[in-house]
């Protein structure tokens, strides 16, 4: 076959080019190159950007599309719409955030989408970033009536992520020692690694598969704590886990999910991390272990001689603080 991929040499992309490949299909890439242009020497490379230079795209037939970089409906409309003539079948990559609020647990891919009260906004923020994904989607279903496969990822993790949001706990845990926790370890968490997402969304394209997937793993949620002593295990016995209460991070002023990875605080990330995916699963999904995805994350990492801080995560000066802090308001609890 020959696959168009819309972005593809960050994250995602990266890896469906990979699998691709690797299956024996012809690939083009079009992209800005402001990541890694060149990466793929026995894939085609088309530098541009989507909003202004979709004409480079003209004239040319693939069999299937796959859009991992579509955020804004009008610039994702042009790109359909560009490609009506020349494509077969069409991939977007959208989000669980296209659900309008996460009150109920098992979502399904029937559960209503989130709406803008101006459809018009196109900055893409923490609030509009999931309805602007459920109009995207609407846009791609305009220009390929019943040809659209629209796949719906959660938290996707493993190798080449920069968002940190998993990365964290490898890297983190290869440090040893004492390791801040939050408490509330029975909080059901979900996940995908990149690979094996990227391997099925590429199969589905191969059938043509059409409709809404959430696509997200393992076969069912796992609790927190259940996570991160998997993780421990699989990389590093020296470690203990101190579980600090949540209003007690929260009044460290310690900022959910991104700075302290994985966790929700309250029951908001029970319903978030609880969306069925039964439908993909059926599809042929599959899930690669929890230590796998640990191990290969931090070999990642090392390849990339990453130290230090990640991003906006927890640094250790900071972390060393909270848990001091902690066991002072322990003793204090205790009468000591």
């Amino acid at each position: 076959m020959k696959f168009l991929l819309l972005g593809g040499t960050a994250f995602l992309g990266r890896h469906i080019v990979e699998s691709a490949l690797a299956r024996g299909h012809e690939v083009t890439i079009f992209h800005r190159g402001k990541t890694r242009p060149g990466l793929f020497s026995q894939a085609e490379e088309i530098l541009g950007d989507r909003e202004h230079d979709l004409h480079l795209l003209a004239g040319r037939k693939w069999d299937a599309v796959i859009d991992t970089c579509g955020y804004v409906p009008r610039i994702v409309r042009a790109s359909a719409q560009a490609l009506a003539g020349s494509v077969e079948h069409y991939t977007f990559v959208a989000s669980i955030n296209v659900y309008g609020d996460f009150k109920e647990k098992g979502i399904d891919e029937q559960y209503p989408l989130a709406t803008l009260e101006d459809p018009g906004i196109e900055e893409v923020t923490g609030e509009t970033y999931g309805p602007l994904k459920a109009l995207c989607e609407q846009e791609v279903e305009q220009a390929f009536p019943g040809k659209t496969l629209l796949v719906r990822p959660g938290l996707i993790v493993g190798p080449w992520d920069a968002s940190n949001r998993f990365t964290y706990w490898p890297y983190r845990l290869a440090q040893g020692g004492e390791v801040l926790a939050p408490d509330h370890r029975d909080m059901p968490l979900q996940w995908i690694d990149v690979r094996d997402l990227a391997e099925w969304m590429v199969r589905m394209s191969e059938t043509r598969q059409t409709g809404a997937f959430n696509a997200t793993g393992p076969q069912e949620p796992q609790p927190l704590g259940e996570v991160l002593e998997r993780c421990r295990v699989a990389l590093n016995n020296e470690v203990y886990f101190t579980w600090v209460a949540e209003d007690f991070l929260e009044q460290q002023e310690i900022q959910p999910w991104m700075q302290l990875p994985l966790w929700i605080p309250g029951e908001d990330g029970d319903a978030f991390c609880t969306v069925k995916n039964a439908k993909a699963v059926a599809a042929g999904m599959t899930f690669r272990s929890l230590e796998e995805t640990a191990r290969d994350t931090l070999a990642w990492i090392h390849s990339q001689q990453r130290e230090g801080t990640l991003g906006k995560t927890l640094s250790p000066e900071r972390e060393r603080e909270v848990l001091s802090a902690w066991h002072e308001h322990v003793k204090a609890q205790a009468g000591e």
